[in-house]
């Protein structure tokens, strides 16, 4: 009989779990971004998570879910507000798991629940085709500026509810 493949499941951010979404959120934009993204590019956006406390009550002002396999954190998803996905990032190792898939349907059945009838997210060059897939129809492309470096990302957004047309 085959192994069976570890089952994600989703639980509520805690303080507590800082550290390792940090260490994910640095991962994830290392291992992920490289085809889209310079080095420069990488570490400036990676720096939002080197000051720990201050990553954490971002992570804490937000809905913020944490994706789990066999009970360790391998992904996490934050929706600003009530209509706007503000982070989502799944470590390299758990990609192709449907963690991020996971993540995304929690955040929109939450934001539905919340009354709202639409997402936006601000995704990466790498994370397009994730959302375009998931039913995101992009709006506009954006030039940010992050710690000195310019990066490049799409505004997506997605008709939430019955019948709902993007």
């Amino acid at each position: 009989m085959g192994q069976a493949i570890p089952k994600a499941a989703l639980r509520p951010f805690l303080p507590t779990d800082t550290p390792l979404l940090a260490a994910i959120f640095v991962a994830s934009i290392q291992e992920l971004t490289s085809d889209d993204y310079s080095e420069e590019q990488q570490e400036a956006w990676a720096a939002a998570a080197e000051n720990e406390a201050s990553f954490g009550k971002k992570l804490a002002s937000e809905l913020t879910l944490i994706a789990t396999l066999q009970g360790s954190p391998v992904g996490f998803a934050a929706l600003k507000g009530n209509d706007h996905i503000d982070m989502l990032y799944v470590h390299p190792s758990a990609v192709g798991q449907g963690v991020g898939a996971m993540l995304c349907d929690a955040l929109e059945k939450l934001a539905g629940a919340r009354g709202t009838t639409g997402l936006s997210v601000d995704a990466s060059d790498t994370a397009v085709d994730f959302f375009r897939k998931r039913g995101y129809v992009a709006q506009q492309r954006n030039s940010v500026s992050i710690n000195g470096e310019w990066l490049a990302n799409t505004t997506m957004k997605k008709a939430l509810g019955e019948g709902a047309q993007a």
